[in-house]
Order: C-alpha cells, then sequence, then structure tokens
C-alpha cells in the first residue's frame, strides 16, 4: 500500500510555522525519513466566504510548494491532490509540470479534477459550466504536449499550431495521472485517459456542495470499485486504473487517529477491495507535533504494512 501525506500547508494564519521554506523542508524530509511513498498538497486559488464558512480551507501555490519539498528530498514524490486543470490553460500547465518532473527526477504525480466551486472559478476566469468537458480536452493536451511532437489542436478555450514544448518530463509517456472524484464521468475519465481514480469519503450531507455522489462507507466504496472495473472492461481496458482513496474516518485535517493496530487492519480492509494508495492527513497543532505524528505513522503503521 502506497502512502500519500498531506502537508499541512493550508495554515496559512501561521506561515513561519507552516508554510515557510524551512517548514515544507522540515516536513517533506520527515516524510521521506519515515517512508511515506509522497506528500500532496491541495489547490484553491481563491476560495469565497462561503466555502471557507462551510470548512473550507486555503492552499499555498502547489507548484511553488511542490518544488520546495522537491529540492529537499529524493526520492519522495510529489502529489497534486487536486490540481484543478480547468483554472488553467493546458500548455502552461503542461509546462510547470513538465519543468518540476525534470527538477525531481521524475517524481511528479499529476492528481486532477473538474473542480466544484462555481466562485472560485470565476475569480480565476474559469469555464465553470464547460469545466468537465475543459478537464478532458486539457488532460488530450498536455499528453499531446509531453509526445514531444508538434501539437495542432484547437480547444474551448484555446488554438495550438504546430506548438511544441520542452523540456519533456521525466516519465514517459507521461507522470501518473490520478483522477479525482466520485462520480460516472470521473469513473470514465479515469478509465479512458488516467492511471488512477481517486474517489473520496463524502458523506451525503456535502454531496451537494461537492458535487459528487456521496462515500460513507467501505462497501459503498467497493461497489463504486465494482463500477469502475466494469466500465474499464465495457472500454477494452485490460488492467483498470489504480486506486486511490482517503480512509474513511480519518477526515481532512483531524485531530487523532486511532491505535496503530486498528489502523493497520483498516489499511489491510482498503487493500482487500482493491485499493493500492491512500492519502493521510496527520494531527499536529504545531509543526513540532505534526513531524511527531509522522515518526508514529513511520514506526507504527508503514513499518507494519511493509514487513
Amino acid at each position: 500500500m502506497k502512502i500519500s501525506v498531506g502537508l499541512p500547508t493550508h495554515h496559512v494564519d501561521s506561515p513561519d510555522e507552516w508554510c515557510s521554506a524551512d517548514a515544507i523542508t522540515e516536513m517533506a524530509q520527515a516524510s521521506e525519513a519515515a517512508g511515506a511513498d509522497a506528500v500532496f498538497v491541495t489547490d484553491h486559488p481563491a476560495p469565497d466566504v462561503t466555502f471557507m464558512a462551510r470548512g473550507g480551507h486555503h492552499a499555498l501555490d502547489p507548484f511553488v510548494a511542490l518544488t520546495v519539498a522537491s529540492t529537499a528530498t529524493t526520492t519522495l514524490r510529489l502529489h497534486f491532490n487536486l490540481a484543478i486543470l480547468a483554472y488553467r490553460n493546458p500548455f502552461t500547465t503542461a509546462k510547470a509540470i513538465a519543468t518540476l518532473d525534470v527538477i525531481s527526477n521524475g517524481r511528479v504525480i499529476l492528481g486532477t479534477g473538474a473542480g466544484y466551486l462555481a466562485p472560485e472559478f470565476a475569480a480565476v476566469g474559469g469555464d465553470f459550466d464547460q469545466r468537465n468537458d475543459v478537464t478532458d480536452e486539457s488532460i488530450r493536451a498536455m499528453k499531446a504536449i509531453w509526445s514531444g511532437e508538434p501539437v495542432t489542436m484547437s480547444g474551448l478555450h484555446f488554438d495550438a499550431v504546430e506548438t511544441i514544448a520542452l523540456p519533456l518530463p521525466m516519465q514517459q509517456p507521461s507522470p501518473p495521472i490520478w483522477i479525482g472524484g466520485n462520480s460516472n464521468r470521473a469513473i470514465r475519465r479515469s478509465v479512458e485517459l488516467a492511471d488512477g481514480w481517486n474517489p473520496m469519503p463524502s458523506p451525503a450531507r456535502a454531496s451537494r456542495m461537492l458535487r459528487t455522489p456521496p462515500i460513507e462507507t467501505i462497501e459503498d466504496l467497493a461497489r463504486r470499485i465494482g463500477d469502475l472495473r466494469a466500465a474499464s472492461e465495457k472500454a477494452g481496458r485490460e488492467i483498470p486504473p489504480e486506486v486511490i482513496f482517503t480512509p474513511i474516518g480519518y477526515d481532512l485535517f483531524s485531530g487523532s487517529f486511532p491505535d496503530a493496530e486498528q489502523f493497520v487492519d483498516d489499511i489491510a480492509a482498503y487493500s482487500a477491495i482493491g485499493v493500492s494508495a491512500l492519502t493521510i492527513n496527520l494531527p499536529g497543532t504545531t509543526r513540532s507535533e505534526w513531524i511527531d505524528s509522522v515518526g508514529w505513522l513511520g514506526a507504527e503503521v508503514i513499518a507494519s504494512i511493509d514487513s
């Protein structure tokens, strides 16, 4: 089981403690030392006050934050969780992703989704109503760019004629692409365009705001993994996308974990239904406490699942 640990850079109100280059360096190095496969950051360039009042969060720019993490580590993968492609031009995004992949010697994981905050789309000039189509065409455009061949392609918001962009990413034909979202369209996008499917725990009460179907139990997840496999078979894909998930009950930015034995048992249950990677947020009200949590994760959990 691969483990991707969330860097708590949403604490933008305490930048020295959580968001400085020194802080990101220390947390990324602690994660690598603990045996985590990756660290991840989120993407909210312009959240609105309603989202924040409902429990939303700020975020550092993910490209900058992960670049800092890359220079501080050697094996740790750099996970966008999730970068919203429909906020950006696919050619500039492809350049940024390829640049980071080169700088890091091939360690990028591109998690992406269609997005769900209409006010954020409006603030950055994105097309909320066409976000799904923009996401699909962006992935196709980026893959074409990363082929190294000249690209002639027209999209909803771009026109490229004999465009070529170097450097190419170190990982060929592209860095792993993981698609976030619980919907049938996210499953279809994963099967047709990506390497992984990244659904999320979502209570029914939050489904309207998150614009995604609920997944409240491991049984719900197992059924959706069955849908993913059926969609893969229908599309003629021999090996379905891998499945990435956040363990239910280990909520985003939560304050505590169960005991290590329970955690290891939960990980085994997810593995049994076909999950191959978990995204985990760690507790800690200070950087020191958070680093202690990473140490606990490595010694008590990662060491057990790797043994």
